[in-house]
């Protein structure tokens, strides 16, 4: 009697406890954390069993809605390096991957939107080869060195100053009102791969930032923790849907209200960048000009 009474509860247990993997998903930080986990395990194997999704989810690429059963997530890739937002106010995540395999090298930047315990939205931006500025081995180079470590609770920008600081570094690409962001020093972008910095304490991201380039359709993912903020949106685009131009990401690092770090992937063959560069534009040394449709 004693062992069925055992065996009836180890049953039960078995047949009521959820999913292992999909129970550590939730809009807390751990429950964010275990969906960027799952999704990274997901794109390394190039295979999606191990998600929980959502009936009915949003799975976009570039933003344009896509069939994941052919998007690039079944696409298997050893990934050399990765860092995460987390944003619990909204239930997202963004992770920045970075692929060096010679063949079939990638940068990618991935959101999730999370409700309750399934994952309802996917969207990737990524480039490769021939794409505007694209290096995955100077990516790789720049980005994993750099310190986004936790910023201490009584030193943290606001999500308001976050939010407002992409805002105006956005903006000044259209009216050129550069004072309105915060630059701080040393300050570095990297640009699909482009580097701007030379190590020198006077290194500023105030660079190639032209006049008369509209960035709209603008989509936020805030950790306030890291002192970071990561903006979707549509580069250099026509009209205030995002017609004509580019998708591309915004990654920023502030530490005490200023810029510190500025990471840009933007979807555009190279071959389709219309316009001489400017003087010093190179892997490297940082374009110096926005990449525009023909």
């Amino acid at each position: 009697m004693k062992m069925f009474s055992l065996m009836w509860i180890l049953l039960t247990g078995a047949l009521i406890a959820p999913t292992a993997g999909f129970a550590q998903i939730s809009c807390s930080r751990e429950g964010l954390q275990g969906a960027v986990d799952l999704y990274i395990a997901a794109q390394t194997k190039g295979d999606v069993s191990g998600l929980p999704l959502a009936k009915g989810l949003d799975y976009m690429e570039n933003i344009a809605p896509a069939n994941i059963d052919n998007g690039l997530i079944k696409k298997p890739m050893k990934i050399d390096f990765h860092r995460s937002l987390l944003d619990p106010a909204t239930c997202q995540t963004f992770t920045e991957v970075i692929v060096t395999d010679n063949e079939n090298p990638y940068v990618l930047g991935t959101r999730l939107r999370v409700n309750r315990d399934k994952i309802a939205e996917i969207e990737i931006i990524w480039t490769t080869k021939g794409y505007w500025g694209f290096s995955a081995d100077s990516y790789m180079k720049y980005s994993s060195t750099e310190k986004w470590d936790t910023i201490p609770a009584d030193k943290r920008d606001t999500r308001a100053t976050l939010v407002s600081a992409a805002g105006a570094y956005l903006d000044a690409f259209l009216e050129q009102k550069k004072d309105l962001v915060p630059w701080g020093y040393p300050c570095v972008r990297i640009e699909g791969g482009m580097y701007t910095g030379r190590g020198t304490p006077n290194d500023s991201c105030d660079v190639g930032v032209p006049s008369g380039v509209n960035i709209v359709n603008r989509r936020f993912v805030v950790d306030e923790t890291i002192g970071s903020v990561v903006v979707f949106c549509t580069f250099g685009a026509a009209s205030p849907t995002g017609r004509g131009g580019a998708p591309d990401s915004h990654l920023f690092r502030l530490e005490n209200g200023k810029l510190r770090y500025v990471h840009t992937l933007t979807h555009l063959k190279q071959a389709d960048f219309q316009g001489p560069l400017p003087p010093g534009s190179a892997p490297g040394l940082g374009p110096g000009a926005p990449p525009k449709k023909q």
